[in-house]
């Protein structure tokens, strides 16, 4: 039973270089969700409860992905990826230490002001541009590391380190949040990045992508844009996914909110709402990992889109913290199912040559419309609820799912037939 359950849902955990990436994405996307939550904490406790500065500091670490992936991306296809990873893990250790440090100084705090929230701004921002390196840099990298044929699994195992790390961040902080002075979760954080780096350090495998001579610096980092924008199918896809992620997982601004005035968690109630998101993003990562049938996973792919408009309408109106953790797991189960399977399958139509330009350009649109949603949710829970605009962005995700059903790119991957889709050329 342990050889079958490991031939379907781990396989591509066998493969050594994988599995030491894996263990630092985990690490390093469990730092990432914990940041976003004790960022977003702060600077609600520093302005006396501000959903739009909380939207603001969002931003700023989700905004550098408009324009760093696309140099990011041209990078991992000009230089070697595993290096390129190495130095995003560094500089974003340094980073977290820095942070840690101004924090248990006092010169970022509920006493700092403006000028404390100016710093967490610019820092977010940093890193910012650091996490879109991590994250396009391994993009690309994954698929160089396991047999074609394993592909599919190694998607959906890396998406469950990227969805599932919300649940590790999350519960790794709260008794640093009830318990502790609040800079020992940056210095959790901190900890967490140093093992990632570790960890990338053992990789061996060498790859990169490919330019073209004949071209300029600025036709090669723009061939991603040009890839995509030319391929109906994987335009489709990466629209959708713009939609899903503007629509139902731009909410951690609002999560604050959420907390204190509607279930009178306080600070820790994010963590726990994060971590209900995790955990339902880890069981479902898991189990598309261990989905085979292209025809499976395409009628998979509907269904979990239309089950993310959900998500955020059930948290909306939930009456209790249980009811709500129950709606976040909820959501972070369809959320994270979504996800995978469209990462499985842009990463399986798109050429090794561009690949570290194409994440490029999935990061710009999805990062982009995040940061810029994060920021309007955000500012329209100052002025509404929250509970409010999670409702309107699932009705509004729930039309787009129901339109995409007539795109003729888009029915291929909801209604395959048995053959896999072939590759974009």
């Amino acid at each position: 039973m342990l050889g079958r359950t490991r031939d379907r849902y781990l396989l591509a955990l066998q493969h050594r270089d994988y599995r030491t990436l894996w263990t630092a994405n985990a690490c390093a996307g469990g730092a990432a969700w914990a940041l976003i939550i004790i960022r977003g904490v702060l600077a609600y406790n520093i302005t006396d409860g501000s959903s739009t500065w909380v939207g603001i500091v969002t931003f700023a670490a989700m905004f550098p992905r408009l324009f760093a992936t696309p140099l990011i991306g041209f990078l991992a296809d000009r230089f070697d990826r595993a290096n390129l990873l190495r130095w995003t893990y560094t500089l974003n250790l340094t980073h977290n230490v820095a942070l840690a440090m101004l924090v248990m100084l006092d010169y970022i705090g509920r006493e700092s002001g403006d000028t404390g929230l100016l710093i967490l701004m610019a820092l977010s921002f940093a890193n910012g541009i650091l996490r879109s390196g991590q994250m396009t840099t391994t993009q690309s990298l994954v698929p160089n590391l396991v047999p074609r044929e394993h592909l599919s699994n190694a998607i959906a195992l890396n998406q469950a380190t990227q969805q599932g790390s919300r649940l590790l961040g999350a519960l790794a902080i709260i008794p640093l949040l009830s318990m502790l002075p609040f800079h020992a979760a940056f210095w959790l954080c901190s900890s967490l990045y140093l093992v990632g780096l570790v960890q990338v350090s053992r990789i061996e495998t060498r790859s990169t992508g490919k330019m073209d001579p004949e071209r300029g610096f600025f036709s090669n980092l723009t061939a991603g844009f040009t890839y995509v924008y030319q391929r109906p199918l994987v335009l489709a896809m990466v629209l959708l996914v713009v939609a899903h992620c503007a629509l139902t997982m731009s909410y951690e601004s609002m999560l604050p909110a959420i907390s204190v005035d509607k279930l009178q968690a306080g600070s820790v109630g994010v963590s726990y709402l994060i971590a209900g998101v995790g955990a339902g993003a880890l069981a479902a990562s898991i189990f598309i990992a261990g989905v085979q049938s292209e025809v499976m996973r395409g009628r998979l792919f509907l269904i979990f889109g239309f089950s993310s408009a959900i998500g955020p309408i059930l948290l909306a109106l939930s009456s209790s913290r249980e009811l709500s953790i129950a709606a976040t797991v909820i959501m972070g189960a369809n959320q994270a199912g979504f996800m995978t399977i469209s990462h499985s399958i842009i990463q399986s139509i798109i050429d090794d040559s561009v690949r570290g330009r194409v994440s490029g350009v999935y990061g710009v649109h999805v990062g982009g419309s995040m940061a810029v949603t994060n920021l309007i949710n955000a500012s329209l829970a100052d002025v509404f609820n929250a509970p409010l605009v999670l409702i309107a962005s699932g009705l509004l995700f729930m039309l787009v799912i129901s339109f995409s059903v007539g795109n003729f790119s888009l029915r291929r991957i909801y209604f395959p037939r048995s053959v896999a889709v072939p590759v974009a050329t």
